[in-house]
């Protein structure tokens, strides 16, 4: 149906969508019914206009060996506009001829002036060229290495050069075809566009919207999938930082990650940092970027890399993950049993298994890992062994991070914690992790007149047993729940159900999962 004066046309994550003029972004989300949380933020793009459009110089061209971009040298020379007037015609095109100097796809029919003389070109050049000198004959030229040769190209030669993905270039053979070929706009040079939370914002007629970006998770890379799926485990990325190559997001800055996955940092990338200054920070590219080898590929955008490029410091992003996270820490063998049968993986139980059972390690580990080998181990406790705590981030930052980086409550939804010492009514704990060589524990939230019992705290650098945590059942006036002074004392939070420590016993293990303040 034709579009009238009181409609408008917009594009939502690429499907269509027919409004009232007036209408607001939270409409078009209401209609598309698009994926998106409350609080992220939306892109959005007009229609680039054509002047923009004409001066377009880089294309992406897609084979089934990869994706590789040229560059065109003169947008205004012949072969740069034929170039312009006619690429999509190039599609479905396979390498029609190869040789150790060059390859061609082909042929088509095109409105060149064939030379007969001999031309010089470089590795990786680009030009048309006509066999027998016929233009109804006319290829696609890509040299691979320097020569000189008589291809039939129009007086001006030259027109683009591979600037990205030349190995790809140098791996095509006679059954390979050009899949797909699109214009990379400079989106920086675009000046209608927005990122934005306003719902209210009214939308215009040719708006493309994109609401939430999708990720496929590489299994080469089990770990590190991992980190990214506790990074956006409410479904939500934070962007920390923006630069014109990526955007970053900081919030497991500090968490080793193993480098598991050498490969390009293609756009839509996502990498981790595994050494050096920000280990541990999630990267997403923007642009192509080479390997490198302190970044380990973890997965790729593969819908939605509008939105990354849009996106501005400080906001949200809605994601989701492909495949989803297998979550079984924290619930049932009766939860997670039939879920975990739905996509043909075997359970196999393991320690407690009775009625109130509740899982707290698992064998895989990773969820990528899990759906590899087809099957897990899940070693379950009783609930009651299974404590609740409240953390306190915004009074001691640093030690709670600290604790939830001894207890890999970054990246797990359980945390395990041995038993150190017992005494009257303290409980101390030594995390498995060796925190303290490489975490401060600067004197922070120290008490003033009690500590309540319940309360957590840590020893902090001011006395000798630095890192210990403890926990004490009943209040007290003179000393931290570690047996420190107060000075001595750091307090990171509360347990929920301090009476589940009663019956444990030096040696033993507790594990601890993060509540939130109702």
């Amino acid at each position: 149906m034709p579009i009238t004066s009181n409609e408008i046309s917009v594009e939502v994550n690429g499907e269509k969508y027919t409004l009232s003029a007036g209408s607001t972004l939270g409409d078009a989300l209401k209609v598309s019914r698009a994926p998106y949380i409350a609080g992220t933020a939306v892109g959005i793009l007009k229609e680039a206009a054509k002047e923009k459009t004409e001066t377009v110089t880089e294309y992406a061209i897609n084979t089934p060996r990869g994706e590789f971009r040229i560059e065109i040298k003169n947008p205004e020379s012949p072969s740069g506009k034929l170039w312009a007037e006619h690429f999509k015609e190039y599609e479905g095109k396979s390498v029609h001829w190869a040789s150790p100097e060059a390859l061609a796809f082909g042929p088509f029919e095109a409105e060149i002036k064939p030379s007969r003389e001999t031309g010089s070109f470089e590795a990786f050049e680009v030009m048309f060229g006509a066999g027998g000198f016929d233009p109804h004959n006319t290829h696609l030229i890509f040299s691979l290495k320097r020569h000189t040769a008589e291809y039939g190209t129009p007086e001006d030669g030259v027109f683009a050069e591979v600037v990205t993905g030349r190995k790809i270039i140098s791996r095509l053979s006679r059954e390979d075809t050009i899949l797909g070929i699109e214009p990379i706009i400079e989106w920086e040079q675009i000046s209608e566009k927005t990122c934005t939370t306003d719902l209210s914002l009214l939308l215009e007629d040719g708006n493309k919207i994109f609401t939430y970006f999708e990720v496929e998770l590489s299994r080469n890379a089990p770990r590190g999938a991992e980190n990214f799926y506790a990074l956006t485990r409410e479904g939500t990325l934070n962007v920390d930082v923006t630069t014109s190559s990526f955007i970053s997001d900081d919030s497991l800055k500090g968490e080793t990650t193993p480098y598991e996955n050498f490969e390009p940092r293609r756009e839509g990338a996502i990498s981790v940092r595994t050494v050096g200054y920000g280990l541990g920070r999630t990267y997403i590219s923007r642009e192509e970027r080479p390997s490198s080898l302190v970044h380990s590929i973890v997965g790729q955008v593969t819908k939605g890399i509008e939105l990354i490029k849009l996106a501005e410091e400080g906001q949200k992003l809605s994601v989701e993950c492909l495949p989803p996270q297998i979550v079984l820490l924290g619930h049932s063998f009766e939860d997670v049993e039939p879920v975990l049968s739905s996509i043909g993986v075997e359970l196999i139980k393991d320690g407690y298994t009775g009625e109130d059972a509740v899982i707290v390690s698992q064998d895989p580990p990773t969820t990528l890992e899990i759906l590899g080998e087809a099957k897990v181990t899940a070693y379950a406790v009783s609930r009651d062994k299974l404590i609740e705590i409240e953390l306190y981030p915004e009074k001691a930052p640093k030690s709670v991070d600290f604790f939830r980086h001894g207890l890999e409550l970054k990246t797990k939804t359980v945390g395990k914690l041995p038993v150190y010492m017992i005494y009257d009514d303290t409980y101390l704990f030594k995390t498995e992790k060796e925190v303290v060589k490489y975490k401060e524990i600067l004197p922070e939230n120290t008490p003033t007149d009690k500590v309540l019992g319940g309360e957590i705290g840590i020893t902090n650098q001011a006395a000798k047993r630095m890192g210990i945590i403890g926990v004490r059942l009943g209040d007290d006036e003179l000393f931290g729940p570690t047996g420190e002074r107060f000075s001595s004392t750091n307090i990171v939070g509360r347990i929920v159900n301090p009476e589940k420590l009663l019956g444990v016993k030096e040696g033993d293990t507790v594990y601890v999962t993060e509540t939130v303040r109702k």
